[in-house]
C-alpha cells in the first residue's frame, strides 16, 4: 500500500491524523478526482475481486471503476491511516420499488468518536459522508440525505426535489471482500446487469456532475442540466481530458 501515491491520486495534502475531519476531507478528494466508470467491462477487460488489483487500476493507471473496486481501495487508504473501516452489504433499490440481491453494492462504515457511512462508488450521491444516525436529515450540495429504519437494517434515502427516493438498503454486519466477488462477476457478465447494457464514466465536481453515458456528454452545474451528442473521437478526447482516462 503506497500512501503518498494514493495521496498524490486524489490530490489530498494535510493532516493525516485519523479524525471525522479527516474522513470528510479524503471522501470529497476522492469524490472529484476517481470517476465512478464501467469502462472495462464493455472492453472485455475482466475485474478481479482483490484489493491489490484494484489499487493498481485506481493508482497506478489513474482509472476509476464500480463500487467495488472503489470502495474496496477506498477502505485500504483508509486501513492504511488507522481507520477502522468495514465493508456493509448494500442492496440497490430499483425504480418500481424493487430490491437488488445481497452483495448488490459495497458501502463503507468507518468507526470515530460516531460511526459513519462512507461511499465513494454508488455514483451521483452524497459527496461528504454522512453520520450512521437513523432519521438524521444531514443536507450537502443541494440534496437532502437520511437513513431510515428498514427491518433489520438501514435504507439510505436522498430528497433532491421534494420527494424522498431510496438508494439502498443495508445492514451493518461486516463483510470480507471475498463475499463480493460473485456479484462482481454477476456486474460484469449479466444481460440482466445495468453495467453490461451502457458505458458510464462520471465524475463529482464542485458544481455538480460531468457525466459520459454511451455517446452523450452531460453536465449538471448548480442545477442547470446540459447534454449533447458525442462522436467516438470527442468521447474519447473528453474522457482522457475531462476525466483523466487513457484507455489505450
Amino acid at each position: 500500500m503506497n500512501v503518498p501515491a494514493y495521496l498524490d491520486r486524489i490530490r489530498y495534502e494535510g493532516p493525516l491524523t485519523p479524525s471525522k475531519e479527516l474522513l470528510r476531507s479524503l471522501h470529497r478528494a476522492h469524490m472529484f478526482t476517481v470517476p465512478f466508470e464501467n469502462l472495462n467491462i464493455g472492453l472485455g477487460r475482466e475485474i478481479i475481486c482483490d484489493e491489490s488489483r484494484f489499487l493498481d487500476k485506481i493508482v497506478t493507471e489513474r482509472r476509476g471503476g464500480f463500487c467495488y473496486e472503489l470502495n474496496g481501495a477506498f477502505a485500504a487508504l483508509l486501513h492504511a491511516l488507522g481507520f477502522k473501516a468495514t465493508l456493509l452489504s448494500a442492496r440497490v433499490s430499483g425504480d418500481g420499488g424493487s430490491e437488488g440481491p445481497e452483495f448488490d453494492h459495497l458501502a463503507l462504515r468507518v468507526e470515530l468518536e460516531e460511526p459513519w457511512l462512507a461511499d465513494v462508488g454508488f455514483g451521483d450521491s452524497f459527496v461528504e459522508p454522512l453520520l450512521l444516525e437513523p432519521d438524521l436529515e444531514q443536507e450537502q450540495c443541494g440534496r437532502c440525505y437520511r437513513l431510515s429504519s428498514a427491518g433489520s437494517g438501514l435504507c439510505l434515502e436522498a430528497n433532491a426535489d421534494g420527494v424522498w427516493k431510496k438508494q439502498y438498503l443495508f445492514t451493518l454486519k461486516a463483510r470480507q471482500l471475498s463475499e463480493f466477488a460473485a456479484m462482481c462477476h454477476y456486474h460484469q457478465t449479466s444481460p440482466d446487469s445495468p453495467f453490461t447494457r451502457k458505458r458510464v464514466c462520471s465524475l463529482a465536481i464542485p458544481e455538480g456532475r460531468i457525466t459520459v453515458t454511451g455517446d452523450k456528454l452531460i453536465e449538471t452545474r448548480n442545477g442547470v442540466r446540459e447534454e449533447r451528442a458525442l462522436t467516438e473521437d470527442e468521447r474519447v478526447v473528453i474522457l482522457r481530458e475531462r476525466f483523466g482516462v487513457d484507455l489505450s
